[in-house]
């Protein structure tokens, strides 16, 4: 089974259970031709209630042309869950939109249930980086290199953005995942889920590695990221939906609108 079709059972099981809101709000940023500016990188989806879902705009230039026909008024007042089974389509579009329902039913569950997440995850997902570690990052989480530099720790980035090796010649990029066999620890970026990338990554990595899937569009609930053998996934709750996309539309800093939420394996007890 897929990883994204272990989210999709993920939200079947979870509407057994529970009832969603209909999508009371939803934001699309406007799309850039040669990738997103930086505060225009996130949609999002609001229920009624509040919860909301974020997602990253991961799509190519050819993509522009549908993405500009996403209109909010066809969005408002649907079922959430119609959209989140949507993941998986292979329909790049679609996806985006299916993680943002996925994160507002499993934010919308988190509230319905006063579920308690952890508030607060280090930038580096609780890798508690030692001079004796082998980092992997994948994704270039730029802030933290200096950290784990600084530590003393080996680094290899994984990047499937060749340009950024021209970019960054002091950093050590690599398009070459296997490196990730060598590593002892590594720290994976959420838009892996969305571009079908995370097995392949797991797939490199050593049994004995301590895995953590860090991001804000990783706001659900981690079982089928825990079922993958990831230790730690640390992502974002949004507080207030309606005042989250109110910032984002402006373009401003999401301030007390989110909080960090962590989520670890070997201390969570389950949703379902």
């Amino acid at each position: 089974m897929s990883l994204k079709d272990e989210f999709r059972k993920l939200i079947i099981k979870l509407s057994s259970k529970f009832e969603f809101p209909p999508i009371s709000n939803i934001f699309f940023p406007p799309f850039y031709k040669g990738g997103q500016t930086k505060d225009a990188q996130f949609m999002a989806i609001c229920l009624q209630g509040g919860a909301a879902g974020i997602s990253f705009i991961l799509l190519p230039d050819e993509k522009r042309e549908q993405y500009n026909t996403l209109r909010s008024s066809d969005f408002i007042g649907k079922d959430p869950r119609e959209l989140a089974l949507e993941f998986g389509d292979e329909d790049l579009v679609k996806e985006m939109v299916s993680l943002a329902a996925i994160n507002a039913i499993c934010q919308h569950v988190m509230r319905q249930t006063r579920f308690k997440a952890e508030s607060a995850v280090d930038s580096l997902g609780l890798l508690s980086v030692s001079k004796e570690d082998r980092i992997g990052m994948v994704g270039l989480f730029s802030g933290l290199v200096k950290t784990i530099r600084n530590v003393g720790a080996e680094l290899v980035v994984i990047e499937k953005n060749e340009q950024l090796i021209k970019k960054y010649p002091n950093l050590p990029i690599t398009l070459d995942a296997t490196k990730l066999r060598a590593c002892n620890k590594v720290l994976c970026t959420s838009t892996t889920i969305l571009n079908n990338s995370l097995d392949e990554i797991l797939s490199f990595c050593s049994p004995d590695a301590f895995i953590s899937i860090v991001g804000p569009t990783a706001g659900y609930f981690p079982e089928p990221l825990f079922a993958r053998g990831v230790d730690v996934v640390g992502g974002r709750v949004v507080k207030n939906g309606e005042q989250f996309l109110q910032l984002l539309e402006q373009g401003k800093h999401w301030g007390d609108a989110t909080q960090r939420t962590c989520f670890q394996k070997k201390t969570y007890t389950g949703i379902l």
